[in-house]
């Protein structure tokens, strides 16, 4: 398969097939003598993707930022404009040269005039998702990766078959692998109660119909109420999230609940683009029933002054927006590159990039689970440690609670929230979306909240990390010849 969205993208290609299959063929020959590895794991070894076929050639040229706000488009010399307004009030020279040479790869405009909230954590989160479901009017349509029964998913149907007992139309659109621990009858309920219900890419054959490839599965979290408000992140519908990360009276860490995540409510004109992202996927995947969406995007208004874009991942047109776009701006970083991201398995391409800002003088900090519910992707990031560590990348594990969330901040005014991890699952397999925000003043909030899980973090040292035991070094050598199914 072929890449497209990559061709942005200078220098030597970022996901080097020869380097892949010749780690295949050596992970076969060795695989296969290791008696404590097992026969099973040599021959699932063997039979992994060994050659990804990705074509990167020289940057392309930059092109005109496309911006929109509550009346539309805007002419050139308008968008120009902006552009210089919202360079000038970051006071820095990252979004002029990172918004013209990104253009080309992000389908959606950068929409001006909106407003934003940053959720921290589940209950936090739940509460104003829960809410703006209340205050529904019209239409609520929802898609998550994982929904559950339990309590927050209870929640969720108690409040969503009010609304449609009161009129209001609720699509529901839920992953087949991310919810498959949910019983058939949770989602009978819904549908018995009038709420339209599409499972994605099912796993049961008779159910598929050519939607799509299995392993393509949808991971974005979105919330959109009467085309006006609008949620996205990392945070499920599910009880780990019952309790907050930050809580006082916090038991000791456990994958069942308090794990820390990041999401966004926002509304003004950006909320289009949700609410198309929605309906796009709605349509793709033959659910029913056909909605017209003409009833879904009420005229827009400015709620704010936030420059926003919705980028997306698609695996069925080879794009990971996100990838792109994050790549840029920590090229063009010249103070700060803060990042916090539960998985953790980056590429060559996100390597170097993070490697050579840190060597150039860029304080690179990176926030990552001290422990996960994954043992393979936890093991295989840290892999990375070291070189990342002895190019000057300070790294800060979080070991006090699950960490989930999937957020960057670079400058003091660029900062990403949303579903994409940095590995390769996110990068080639998943359908994710994912908020950019260009703000000095929510690029604050979010470096605010960086520094809370900092103090909470353990750092990693070089020298500690050379210390490291033969248990955890097998781990990572281990996990690190599946990275590219993580």
């Amino acid at each position: 398969m072929r890449w497209p969205w990559l061709s942005f993208l200078p220098g030597k290609p970022s996901l080097d097939p020869r380097r892949l299959e010749q780690s295949g063929r050596r992970f076969c020959a060795v695989a296969g003598r290791l008696a404590a590895l097992g026969a099973a794991l040599a021959l699932a070894a063997c039979a992994a993707p060994a050659v990804v076929d990705v074509a990167v050639p020289a940057a392309g040229a930059a092109g005109p930022v496309r911006v929109a706000d509550e009346r539309g488009l805007l002419d050139s010399r308008q968008a120009a404009g902006a552009v210089k307004r919202i360079t000038q009030e970051g006071k820095t020279d990252l979004l002029a040269e990172h918004l013209a040479q990104v253009e080309q790869a992000v389908r959606s405009p950068l929409a001006l005039g909106n407003e934003a909230r940053l959720l921290v954590d589940g209950p936090q989160t739940h509460t104003a998702m829960f809410a703006a479901i209340a205050r529904a009017r019209r239409s609520i349509n929802l898609k998550t990766y994982i929904l559950e029964s339990d309590e927050a998913g209870r929640r969720l149907a108690d409040i969503l078959e009010a609304k449609r007992a009161e009129g209001v139309t609720v699509n529901v659109l839920y992953d087949s692998v991310g919810s498959i621990g949910t019983p058939p009858a949770y989602f009978k309920e819904l549908t018995d109660a009038g709420i339209a219900v599409c499972e994605f890419n099912p796993v049961n054959p008779l159910k598929a119909e050519g939607r799509g490839a299995l392993n393509n599965r949808d991971h974005r979290k979105i919330l959109v109420v009467d085309g006006e408000t609008a949620f996205t992140g990392g945070i499920n519908i599910s009880a780990v999230y019952r309790s907050s990360s930050f809580s006082r009276r916090r038991k000791p860490p456990t994958p069942k609940e308090g794990w820390r995540d990041t999401h966004v409510q926002v509304s003004g004109p950006v909320v289009e683009e949700f609410q198309g992202l929605f309906l796009d996927t709605w349509e793709k995947q033959g659910c029913a029933p056909a909605l017209e969406k003409a009833g879904y995007f009420p005229r827009p208004e400015r709620r704010g002054s936030l420059p926003m874009r919705l980028v997306a991942a698609d695996p069925g047109e080879g794009q990971s927006e996100l990838y792109v776009v994050l790549l840029s701006a920590i090229d063009r970083a010249s103070r700060r590159a803060w990042l916090t991201y539960g998985y953790f398995v980056p590429d060559e391409r996100m390597l170097r990039a993070l490697r050579a800002a840190a060597r150039r003088g860029v304080d690179v900090r990176l926030v990552l689970p001290g422990f996960s519910d994954f043992w393979a992707p936890l093991h295989a990031g840290r892999s990375r440690y070291g070189e990342l560590l002895a190019d000057g990348v300070r790294i800060f594990e979080r070991r006090d609670a699950l960490l989930h969330a999937k957020t960057a901040v670079i400058d003091g005014v660029w900062s990403s929230i949303g579903s994409t991890n940095l590995d390769w699952r996110s990068f080639v397999h998943n359908y994710e979306a994912d908020l950019i925000i260009l703000d000095p003043a929510f690029a604050g909030q979010m470096e605010g909240l960086f520094r809370e899980d900092e103090k909470t973090s353990h750092e990693v040292g070089l020298g500690e990390w050379r210390r490291r035991g033969i248990g955890e070094r097998l781990k990572e050598w281990v996990a690190r010849w599946w990275e590219y199914l993580l």
